[in-house]
């Protein structure tokens, strides 16, 4: 059974940093495409990075060289670094896994197999 555990989340001043974590079980890291996708009140779901396995990553423009995924294969754990937020990041994030052996981009995460239960982060002006 896949179990996806996401931490980290918390209240920050705009332009400072979180780092999210996601402890995955269930399955093995280093075979699927995992990423991170956000949902704030009221809005869709945005795909924020994905990273396949062969470990070609993918982010959104929204994110792109504010965010960085990375994982620890012997931790089975993914991480959001998260920098020079913006109150528009407010939202719940999540982490996702998609299927072994495939291919994602940032934007595919919002539909992928499994997800957690998400971890709230809040960015005060």
């Amino acid at each position: 059974q896949v179990r996806m555990v996401e931490s980290g989340g918390g209240l920050v001043q705009a332009g400072g940093s979180l780092r999210l974590s996601c402890k995955a079980s269930g399955l093995t890291v280093g075979r699927v495409a995992m990423g991170w996708f956000r949902q704030s009140s009221g809005k869709l779901r945005e795909g924020l990075s994905c990273v396949d396995w062969r470990g070609d990553t993918d982010y959104a423009d929204s994110v792109q060289g504010r965010f960085t995924l990375s994982r620890d294969y012997s931790k089975d754990t993914v991480y959001l670094q998260l920098n020079n937020l913006k109150p528009e990041d407010t939202a719940m994030y999540y982490c996702a896994a998609g299927e072994e052996f495939a291919s994602c981009s940032a934007s595919s995460t919002v539909s992928m197999r499994y997800s957690g239960q998400g971890t709230q982060v809040t960015v005060a002006s």
